[in-house]
């Protein structure tokens, strides 16, 4: 009767008497199947790119953090002189002008405004700030130059010329080219900051829209390896939760190893006197 194996009885009464080594064994197992329903996703899905730390959504919510506001000592028609028209030509490609060390881009993005005053036109309206690299979460501390143009009849899309060293802009996608306006427009010089604007102050609102095209994806090769990874580490746990489970049943019960032997579990003597 010693020799004979009951598996059944076996892990039932296992799971029973070893309640640390079932949660073990049901941790792995839970671990297996989020690592094969996650290849299975990412399957049927495209995933973004977790080594690109910096996309164009990114940095557009980043501005959108920001209340643009005119300063308090001048006047809401206080302009600033437009770009020189050099940085404003329209390159073949990016629509980019560079230098050794700065890059200038003239894009259309997915940014809307509104303002905080009934004062403030939203008509054919221009603005333009200078914020440190860090504050966008480009890092260090160079000075990036934003000018934002907004045309009326058109409350979701912006044009956004920005200039920074080229080594801080994501150039691996690009939103498209802004369109070229009919008319010049003179950007009205804003503070970017997270205070509350006082009452006399004139702040504009942005509001960013994530844009799926503007998301770097992994590519189908690197969706493949991440795939065949998660279902290999997905194997090597459900073997070790068979193992496991051959282990579990192939081991005696303590109380029925010692019934056997006749012997008391408790005290470990002889259940009947000889």
């Amino acid at each position: 009767m010693m020799g004979f194996w009951q598996p059944v009885t076996n892990l039932r009464d296992y799971v029973s008497q070893n309640p640390p080594g079932v949660t073990f064994f049901l941790c792995l197992l839970t671990l297996a199947i989020s690592f094969i329903c996650l290849s299975s996703y990412s399957y049927t899905h495209a995933l973004p790119n977790p080594d690109t730390a910096t996309d164009w959504n990114h940095l557009l919510s980043s501005l959108s953090e920001f209340q643009l506001c005119v300063k308090a000592n001048a006047s809401s028609s206080e302009r600033v002189l437009p770009a020189p028209s050099a940085l404003m030509e329209r390159d073949t490609s990016v629509n980019s002008t560079k230098t050794p060390s700065l890059t200038t881009l003239r894009v259309k993005v997915p940014l809307a405004v509104t303002t905080s005053s009934n004062s403030g036109s939203l008509k054919d309206l221009a603005l333009h700030t200078a914020l440190r690299a860090s504050q966008l979460h480009l890092g260090g501390k160079e000075i990036v130059n934003v000018t934002l143009e907004f045309l009326s009849g058109n409350d979701t899309y912006t044009c956004l010329t920005i200039s920074a060293p080229a080594h801080l802009l994501p150039m691996s996608l690009l939103p498209p080219d802004c369109p070229v306006f009919e008319k010049d427009l003179s950007p009205i010089h804003v503070e970017a900051g997270n205070q509350r604007p006082t009452a006399s102050q004139t702040c504009y609102s942005l509001h960013s829209t994530n844009e799926p095209t503007l998301t770097v994806m992994l590519t189908q090769e690197e969706q493949s390896v991440a795939m065949r990874h998660l279902l290999e580490f997905s194997v090597c746990l459900l073997g070790v939760c068979l193992i496991l489970c051959v282990a579990a049943s192939s081991t005696h019960s303590l109380i029925r190893r010692y019934h056997w032997s006749g012997m008391d579990p408790q005290n470990k003597e002889p259940l009947i006197d000889t």
